[in-house]
């Protein structure tokens, strides 16, 4: 199985910022892509992306206050939340874009933005 961990969530105003980190194991890092994706009550998005090479792509939604990012060397992805709204409240997961079997969701990591 590939495991994801999440962390760096947590309670902010609305305004903050915060770093999420996504560690991958039992996978060959380096040659798939990966998404961040956010779940609220009744529904889950891919926020952001980013592909082997580091090509991004991101939600009209969080446009220009993410970042998505890659670390091949400690196969971790990380997710710079800016300017954050209380419509950014969720839990993030992040995962491979072309899953299989094996890609199991994680535990995720809460994010509570307070206005």
């Amino acid at each position: 199985q590939v495991q994801f961990v999440e962390s760096g969530g947590g309670l902010v105003q609305a305004g903050g910022s915060l770093r999420l980190s996504c560690t991958a194991s039992g996978t060959t890092f380096s040659v798939r892509g990966f998404g961040w994706y956010r779940q609220a009550p009744g529904k889950r998005e891919l926020v952001a992306s980013i592909e082997t090479y580091g090509s991004t792509n991101y939600a009209d939604s969080v446009k220009g206050r993410f970042i998505i990012s890659r670390d091949n060397t400690k196969n971790t992805v990380y997710l710079q939340m800016s300017s954050l709204k209380s419509e950014d409240t969720a839990v993030y997961y992040c995962n491979a874009l072309v899953r299989g079997r094996a890609d199991v969701w994680g535990q995720g990591t809460q994010v509570t933005v307070s206005s």
